[in-house]
């Protein structure tokens, strides 16, 4: 089975070395695991809670998404997408909202720091604190559970927030899933052997302490005067250097071979000057960065083209969004009102006889689609598109005359699919987990077969 790997990146700055090393290139490499189900996205949602500038908001988009594919992301094997193309997490989040108790964000870190400032600075606790701060917690349990990632990488300060989507997550089933697990429960993924760079001054390479090492921003000179930056002793030319504690050596070995890095070290410690030093640095930097720079630039001069790659993303996303807040609408009682379909007709005082059956819609784009509901009003199926409403008939016709769907069913990790003449037609989950994929499979198989004995 594929691990799902979900990752979400805040829209409100420009890349720089330190996030290559620490997140970009970690990343990349894990999805590139045959393993790996991988989901990246631009959480510009997210973005908005801290940064109130449209411009700044708008350019961060276009260049942490240009950084990403320049620095090898291959958007056919990872989901990559923007949040705030993917409607269904902000419906989510708000099935979510109204199941989580104020006293669990009342203890959010964020939260907690916001106020104990205000009272350090003698303000009211909430002064300045918006809704966004307070409760984004619940919008990133909602990133997690929409897609039942099974694992998301995270600094130790973000665990908390893992554990407050477990705990949202557990609720809401025990609330309204009738015994079932309506969400896989995400794990904390901590990768303590991930580098972590240094900056100008020494201390961690952060925007928060303006001593960053740009990746792209201002070319090949900007790079290299910056590197021209980084304090270092007063060891003169030819007196031997400590490696260990200098910072130039520390951002060499995270892009260097060890064989490389081992030269580097002899040389300091054999009384290379600082100068050379710095020369060295930005040569071994810019053997792996100019490439990509490249790639770079091209991306941001083409903002279409980015656009559409996130685009295709997002309708990937969604694939798997809809039938999951199909089957939360119906558990909270927001299905549908008609005969056999939803909570809503459980409810009704004649209740009329129940019947599995297809329904055809239309897409926004103008394609159409068919679910299939089983009697309960469960959404079993969900047909891939069709460029007009004949199509999807006849498409439904020829399941329907199927004597036995089960030949036709094929279980693909917390999914099924169902195919007709070797082409898939309708897919099934994802499901929480591979036990409640076979539930849903085994009531699909029963769903048709009484559906065509009454017919």
């Amino acid at each position: 089975m594929r691990t799902r790997i979900l990752t979400g990146v805040t829209t409100t700055g420009i890349p720089h070395l330190g996030n290559y090393v620490g997140a970009i290139r970690p990343a990349i490499e894990a999805s590139r695991a045959p393993d790996a189900d991988a989901f990246l996205f631009l959480a510009d949602y997210h973005a908005l809670i801290k940064c109130g500038e449209p411009e700044r908001l708008q350019s961060s988009r276009l260049a942490i998404a240009a950084t990403w594919l320049a620095a090898g992301l291959d958007p056919e094997r990872v989901t990559f997408y923007r949040q705030s193309d993917i409607p269904e997490i902000s419906e989510l989040c708000w099935l979510l909202t109204c199941v989580t108790a104020k006293g669990l964000m009342n203890r959010a870190h964020a939260y907690k720091a916001s106020v104990d400032q205000n009272v350090a600075d003698n303000l009211e606790p909430d002064a300045g604190i918006t809704m966004g701060l307070f409760s984004y917690p619940v919008l990133m349990a909602a990133d997690i559970l929409m897609f039942n990632a099974h694992k998301v990488p995270v600094g130790r300060d973000q665990i908390q927030h893992i554990e407050m989507a477990r705990d949202i997550a557990q609720r809401f089933s025990h609330l309204y899933g009738n015994g079932r697990e309506l969400f896989t429960l995400p794990e904390a993924l901590i990768e303590d052997s991930v580098a972590t760079l240094p900056g100008l001054d020494g201390r961690k390479m952060s925007k928060s302490y303006n001593n960053t090492i740009p990746l792209f921003e201002g070319g090949r000179k900007l790079l290299k005067d910056t590197i021209g930056k980084v304090v270092t002793d007063s060891r003169l030319p030819g007196e031997p250097k400590d490696a260990e504690t200098s910072q130039l050596y520390t951002i060499y070995r995270a892009f260097a071979s060890d064989d490389e890095a081992a030269a580097f070290r002899q040389q300091l410690e054999g009384g290379m000057g600082w100068g050379d030093a710095k020369a060295a640095l930005f040569e071994r930097l810019e053997r792996d960065i100019a490439p990509m720079r490249e790639r770079y630039e091209s991306l941001i001069a083409r903002p279409d083209d980015i656009d559409d790659i996130l685009l295709a993303g997002a309708r990937k996303a969604r694939e798997l969004a809809r039938p999951t807040m199909a089957l939360l609408r119906d558990a909270v009682g927001l299905g549908s009102m008609r005969a056999g379909g939803g909570a809503a007709a459980k409810a009704g005082k004649k209740k009329a006889a129940k019947q599995a059956r297809f329904v055809s819609f239309r897409e926004t784009d103008g394609t159409f689609r068919f679910r299939f509901v089983a009697a309960d009003g469960e959404a079993l199926l969900l047909s891939d598109t069709y460029a007009d409403a004949q199509t999807a008939g006849a498409a439904i016709k020829h399941l329907q005359a199927q004597p036995d769907l089960a030949e036709n069913l094929l279980l693909d990790e917390l999914g099924y699919t169902v195919s007709l003449d070797g082409h898939v037609v309708a897919r099934g989950g994802p499901f929480a987990t591979a036990q409640v994929r076979d539930a849903s499979r085994d009531k699909l198989l029963a769903e048709l077969r009484g559906l065509a004995a009454s017919a």
